[in-house]
């Protein structure tokens, strides 16, 4: 991959009811060249337009591709992966870090009724989650608008050590740094 291809990687960080969503545009070569945030509703349903909005207000065309960090962003806030793809126009990586035996099961402990039916009408209509070894980790990706390999390749190029995406570390990190400056701001 061209050292100068940019990803924009999502991560969140939540407190109490609201998820500061952070957006960073990261090159192959690990430039970081921009930033974006947003916020979802923690339990809520609202991650994927969220992400959308993030993505619109960044206005990048240069961005090739979108790594999530995961499907379930503040507490079970289904992202819906082929709607974002068809809204950004662009291949969505989501990337989990763990094993698991999928998120039904805990969202038919945490909800019921409406709140239950919508999170796994999403849930289910997502891409089957595959493995992929990057850097000798097991990531698990699910991928729209390239197919399994083609996204090992992408998390694998974007990913200079560990397991986990520079794009999607280093939101992580904005979005940890951007929730404790609104809490200190709130506190206040």
């Amino acid at each position: 991959m061209k050292p100068g291809v940019r990803a924009l990687g999502i991560a969140e960080s939540f407190r109490e009811e609201r998820s500061t969503l952070a957006g960073a545009v990261v090159t192959a070569s690990r430039v970081v060249d921009g930033f974006e945030f947003s916020s979802c509703t923690v339990g809520g349903t609202d991650a994927t337009d969220a992400i959308r909005s993030l993505h619109a207000d960044l206005d990048r065309e240069d961005v090739q591709y979108l790594l999530l960090a995961g499907i379930a962003l503040a507490w079970y806030n289904v992202v819906d992966v082929r709607k974002l793809a068809r809204a950004a126009d662009r291949p969505v990586i989501s990337i989990s870090f763990e094993a698991s035996e999928g998120l039904e099961p805990a969202l038919r402990r945490e909800f019921e009724g409406e709140a239950l039916d919508r999170r796994l009408a999403t849930y289910r209509s997502l891409p089957s989650r595959r493995a992929a070894v990057v850097n000798g980790q097991t990531r698990y990706l699910r991928s729209v608008g390239l197919d399994h390999e083609e996204a090992v390749t992408v998390v694998d190029a974007f990913t200079p050590e560990g397991g986990r995406p520079e794009p999607v570390r280093v939101a992580r990190q904005a979005a940890r740094a951007a929730d404790a400056y609104a809490r200190r701001i709130t506190d206040a």
